[in-house]
């Protein structure tokens, strides 16, 4: 959560707040068919629209983008001067982002009590992060806390890591 977004609200952002919360760790005990955060974003979502809420989104924090995104080369001076900048910042990027995504395999592997290729995950992650660049993205990496909220919530397919990476950005 961040905390910004919780100064100078309505209350109706903290009641929402405390139910959202409510929700996520009371359901289980009711139930674990359905994963309670899910529960949590759809009916706080159809409560709050169907209550006219003065609530902000995501759209009221800047102007949201209208088309896919278009291949790029970034307008940097490719010399020896801006690799020395870069480089370093760089690496140590990469390094920490490797670590973590290592980390949360082994977590992940653990928890499932399956192998994974960890040669083909750096593999992969590296290209993808080369890749989102060219095209105005963000570099990124495995994360601990939201995997394991994944698997705990009985995520095990592939569907389970798009739908979780796309509510890493909401």
């Amino acid at each position: 959560m961040r905390i910004p977004e919780l100064t100078n609200v309505t209350w109706h952002v903290y009641a929402m707040v405390a139910a959202g919360l409510g929700i996520i760790y009371l359901l289980p005990y009711l139930t674990k068919a359905i994963p309670s955060p899910l529960v949590a974003i759809v009916v706080l979502t159809v409560f709050s629209v169907f209550m006219g809420m003065d609530i902000r989104t995501v759209g009221d924090m800047g102007e949201l983008p209208d088309s896919l995104p278009v291949f790029l080369i970034p307008d940097v001076p490719w010399t020896f001067e801006t690799l020395q900048i870069v480089f370093p910042v760089s690496l140590t990027l990469a390094v920490v982002g490797l670590l973590e995504s290592m980390m949360t395999a082994q977590i992940v592997d653990d928890l499932t009590d399956t192998p994974s290729n960890k040669n083909r995950e750096c593999i992969g992650q590296g290209v993808a992060n080369i890749t989102s660049g060219f095209i105005g993205g963000m570099a990124g990496c495995a994360m601990i806390g939201q995997s394991v909220i994944n698997i705990k919530s009985g995520g095990r397919g592939r569907l389970d890591c798009v739908v979780s990476a796309k509510t890493n950005f909401l």
